[in-house]
Formats: structure tokens, sequence, C-alpha cells
């Protein structure tokens, strides 16, 4: 059984009530995923890169000199992008006719939308609106998971049956 089928089953055994009669099966998916990816693996990551890796060093590239956090930032990123990709192809949106390579171009931009409204609404909140930095990127957080899901739903991993 290929890996993608294996972890929707197990996915699956968890979508039972009351969870099954607030989501449907594909935003449960989709929610797993999610936290695999940015709530263990992302942070996971990050940790060995941070104190293995980098250890903790400034990274000098030339151009510019990153600073140890921004170096294991800049080392995670490409890895989460890749592992949220594959999850999502193979867990939440399985069923979509779009070629990889469509479906790789199509999150990429969504990613970059993501960030851009991450920036954007932790400006607004925090710069415009006076909101405390913490409160401020749980309410960003929200609204970019909610357009994140949008963007993977109806353009990303769009099915031909929508």
């Amino acid at each position: 059984m290929p890996l993608g089928e294996a972890i929707v089953r197990l996915v699956d055994r968890f979508y039972v009530a009351p969870v099954a009669a607030v989501l449907p099966r594909q935003t449960f998916r989709y929610v797993v995923c999610g936290a695999a990816t940015y709530g263990v693996f992302d942070p996971a990551c990050y940790y060995l890169i941070y104190n293995y890796a980098v250890a903790h060093r400034f990274v000098p590239l030339g151009f510019v000199t990153l600073s140890p956090h921004i170096a294991a930032l800049v080392l995670v990123f490409p890895l989460t992008f890749l592992v949220g990709f594959w999850l999502n192809r193979h867990v939440a949106f399985g069923r979509s006719p779009l070629r990889t390579r469509t479906q790789l171009w199509r999150y990429a931009l969504s990613v970059a939308g993501s960030v851009a409204l991450t920036y954007a609404g932790m400006k607004f909140f925090v710069e415009v609106c006076g909101v405390w930095p913490t409160p401020a990127k749980v309410v960003t957080t929200l609204l970019t998971a909610l357009y994140s899901y949008l963007a993977a739903k109806y353009f990303t991993f769009r099915d031909a049956a929508e």
C-alpha cells in the first residue's frame, strides 16, 4: 500500500463523532496535514537545524550575513514546503486531476499569498489598529489558515468534479 494511502487510513480512523458532525472529511484531513506539518514537523526541523546544523552561529553568505534564527528559518522552509505539499497532494486533496507540476506551481503561489497575508495582517492589526502582537498573530493565523484552505481546495488542488 502506498504511503499516502496508509496515512489517509490512519487519519480517517480519527474522523469520528463529534468531529465528523462538524467538519467534512476533506477539511479534517487538511487540518491534520497542517497540524502535522506546522505543529510537529516544522518545529522539530527548526530545532535540529538551529541547534545542530547552524549551531547558533551567524551564517555569512558574502552579500549578507544571516543571524542564526533566520538562517535556520531559511533552511527549514524548503523542507516544510515540500512536506506540506506532499501531504496535501496525497492525503487531503488526493482526488485532484491536475498534474503535479501545476499543483506545485499553484502551491508555491498560495504559500507566497499566505506569507504576504501574514505580513499585511500583522502590520494592519499591530500598527494600524493598535492590537497587541500576540492576539494580532492569533487573528492573522486564523485568517491565513482560512485563506490557505480555500486556496488549496479551489485553486491548488481543485477537483474536476467541483
